[in-house]
């Protein structure tokens, strides 16, 4: 297996992170999927609390670790941040030009839940852009992948389709998705602002991954996330010619910019959805 090597920051761009490289990734996620499967048959689930009250499974661990020591392997000199690993100081984070960023389980809730709608997610951040992006749902056997500024991908069932929303309008009754587990109150305005719409409910990234494939106009998050949680499924949604922008500001949602790792508010969606 062919081990990458990215020296110096300058080496890091869309242009030379290349389909290969984007292969390796994926397998990558899908190993960590295999990892995630064999907890999710375990009919004997523990469940542990996160000082901040967030649920961790042993599936959320052995993802992290199948990961973490895969991309140190085959991605030599890239650092590495994960949710299940986060405690790097800022004085030390603020300097990195480019690194992973990776959520080994999005959507563990829904994991318990077995509803099938956890992902997981790993993201390749430099100079604060996420540029590359590989969401897996391993219950779902798909797998979206993107290098922003060259496309996206859906491998579903054994094919791959190329994801382009460029020129994708908005739906007369538009299709808004958004979280199976957490509600937020400004949701409910910037609904009464659309007006008559489908609202569907899905958990983890997926969500972004709907708007990336046309099946939802858009998504708005007008609650918290962590970066972790976002980085990897925006790629993806920038990478089929959507945009993921903070919201009022309507500015590219960006990464390690500052010290805490929550995200503003955000609106993710097609092109048409902005000029409409």
């Amino acid at each position: 297996m062919k081990v990458f090597s990215f020296s110096t920051a300058d080496d890091l761009t869309q242009q030379l992170f290349t389909q290969q490289h984007l292969t390796q990734v994926v397998e990558i996620a899908k190993l960590a999927g295999d990892a995630i499967m064999q907890v999710y048959a375990d009919t004997d689930l523990q469940v542990t609390q996160k000082q901040d009250d967030s649920p961790v499974t042993a599936a959320d661990i052995a993802s992290h670790n199948v990961i973490v020591n895969a991309l140190a392997q085959q991605f030599a000199g890239i650092k590495i941040m994960s949710e299940e690993a986060a405690d790097i100081p800022w004085l030390e984070r603020k300097q990195w030009q480019s690194y992973w960023l990776i959520d080994p389980l999005d959507g563990t809730k829904e994991f318990i839940k077995r509803n099938g709608e956890f992902t997981v997610n790993i993201a390749l951040v430099h100079q604060g852009r996420a540029i590359v992006g590989v969401v897996y749902a391993p219950v779902l056997n798909k797998c979206y992948s993107a290098i922003v500024g060259q496309g996206a991908w859906l491998e579903h069932q054994g094919q791959q389709q190329l994801l382009n929303i460029t020129t994708q309008a908005v739906r007369e009754v538009p299709v808004v998705v958004g979280s199976r587990s957490h509600i937020s109150p400004g949701l409910e305005q910037y609904l009464q602002d659309v007006g008559e719409h489908q609202m569907q409910s899905v958990g983890s990234s997926l969500k972004f991954c709907m708007v990336a494939e046309g099946i939802a106009d858009v998504y708005p998050r007008l609650g918290l996330t962590s970066e972790w949680d976002t980085a990897a499924a925006q790629a993806v949604v920038e990478g089929a010619g959507g945009k993921v922008v903070r919201y009022p500001e309507l500015t590219p949602l960006d990464y390690n910019q500052k010290e805490n790792i929550l995200n503003p508010y955000f609106i993710a969606a097609s092109p048409a959805w902005f000029a409409r």
